[in-house]
């Protein structure tokens, strides 16, 4: 397995989706939206087409555009570009984390399908093994977002002997205001040098102090007027 030399860490920007007047994808501005990451804000890892970048609103084939030119212009500049490829089809994940394999990507990231939910954390696991088999070469993150999934396995539940299953498995966006059950996750899984990264800003502080590696958010990507309306 080719894991990346640095382990995920630190401030992970969520991108925006930068979009047109008329809804189409405005994919001009992603190379300036790299140089600002780097050289307004001293970002190098980013996480594209999660909640933040409406990845689930975007077909399919926007999914793949957008993945491809964030990968092309971040070459040389970013550190780790983790494409989130979850969907309510496990055929679609797979295909989307086939492509990311195939461009290049650094890791990918997947939620817990949402309409018809799993109800028990092996049904998950099954769900999230089979996505990560279609990337074998690729980090895999689970996207704990319970708010917006409706799947409430919690997940230090989820991780007791996740590797046995997935051992492309690396970390844990933890995207929920559950501090007991992210602490739990980190002093359960210490030895396993998992990345767990928060994903709640409001609350980053207390995750720190409960031994978050890094955090997902927003927050080094909302100063982009200037930039989106040049």
């Amino acid at each position: 397995m080719a894991f990346p030399k640095k382990k995920l860490q630190g401030l992970v920007a969520a991108t925006i989706t930068p979009m047109t007047e008329n809804g189409e994808i405005n994919f001009s501005v992603i190379g300036q939206y790299v140089d600002y990451l780097v050289k307004e804000q001293g970002v190098k890892n980013i996480f594209v087409n999660g909640t933040t970048g409406e990845g689930l609103s975007l077909s399919v084939s926007e999914r793949r555009q957008v993945a491809e030119e964030w990968v092309t212009k971040g070459k040389d500049k970013l550190d780790q570009v983790i494409i989130h490829v979850g969907a309510l089809s496990l055929k679609e994940s797979q295909e989307l984390a086939q492509h990311a394999a195939e461009i290049g990507a650094d890791g990918i990231a997947v939620i817990a399908p949402f309409f018809l939910k799993p109800w028990t954390k092996d049904i998950l696991i099954n769900f999230l093994k089979e996505v990560a088999a279609a990337a074998p070469a690729l980090p895999f993150y689970y996207y704990h977002i319970p708010a917006l999934t409706g799947v409430k396995i919690r997940a230090e539940e989820l991780l007791d002997g996740i590797l046995d299953k997935i051992p492309t498995f690396q970390g844990l966006k933890f995207s929920d205001t559950d501090l007991l059950d992210f602490g739990q996750c980190v002093d359960q899984n210490r030895q396993q040098q998992f990345a767990f990264l928060f994903g709640v800003d409001e609350q980053l502080l207390s995750a720190l102090v409960m031994g978050a590696t890094g955090a997902v958010g927003s927050f080094v990507s909302r100063d982009l007027s200037t930039l989106l309306s040049n």
